[in-house]
């Protein structure tokens, strides 16, 4: 299993339509964003999950995992991150002639820019229990929320399947996650040791124990409310 990394799987290169980004690309894109919408992962979207898998982890899932999840795993649940963007149009002032030639359909307003897969997550049920098994933002859109929205989206999920806990594994050095999954009620709840194979650092085991409670569920609607 993949730690949830909040910057806190055979090739087929013909499959996807999806916009997909670099790195290092995209750091000013947030700034005309018109929303981040969570929606199931698709097969067309391996290739983006991919750049973001490869720029996220150390030790990558190989792309056929992800057949594997989304084809062959009744108990998956993978989602991505989408950035809707509008094209920007010049702040200085059309001219007459160009106004004329757009109402009468000569010339056409700028589309809107194709959505970005900026972040995906992946979760298994295992009988009453969900369990995130990997999460990752873009690194030229960390900071901004999306990490928050997609942990949100698997809780959601986890409700609707009637879990009664979730857990997941973080590495030690990753605060920024650990903040992050605490501000939602995980907490820690043991530690694997040298968990991660490209280091040999520990994972902390941390579980949100009351998630089927009354209490929880008021948490999670001001939690998801303040994010609207």
């Amino acid at each position: 299993m993949i730690e949830p990394a909040i910057s806190t799987k055979d090739e087929r290169d013909d499959m996807s339509s999806q916009v997909v980004l670099s790195p290092l690309e995209a750091q000013n894109a947030p700034e005309r964003v018109v929303s981040i919408v969570v929606t199931p992962m698709s097969l067309d979207d391996i290739p983006a999950v991919m750049a973001i898998e490869r720029a996220s982890f150390p030790r990558p899932w190989p792309e056929r995992a992800y057949h594997y999840e989304l084809t062959e795993n009744p108990n998956a649940y993978f989602v991505v991150a989408r950035a809707y963007e509008s094209i920007q149009t010049s702040s200085v002032p059309h001219s007459p002639w160009h106004r004329l030639a757009v109402r009468l359909g000569l010339h056409s307003h700028p589309a809107p820019a194709q959505p970005l897969v900026v972040g995906f997550a992946g979760m298994w049920m295992q009988v009453d229990e969900a369990h995130i098994a990997t999460i990752a933002t873009h690194p030229g859109w960390r900071g901004r929320g999306v990490g928050e929205r997609i942990l949100v989206n698997l809780l959601r999920e986890a409700q609707r399947r009637h879990a009664i806990t979730v857990t997941l594994e973080v590495r030690v050095s990753n605060g920024v996650a650990q903040n992050l999954y605490r501000k939602y009620g995980f907490e820690e709840v043991g530690r694997r040791k040298a968990y991660y194979q490209d280091n040999r650092e520990d994972a902390l085991l941390m579980t949100v124990t009351n998630f089927d409670t009354p209490e929880y569920r008021e948490r999670l609607d001001a939690l998801e409310g303040r994010l609207r």
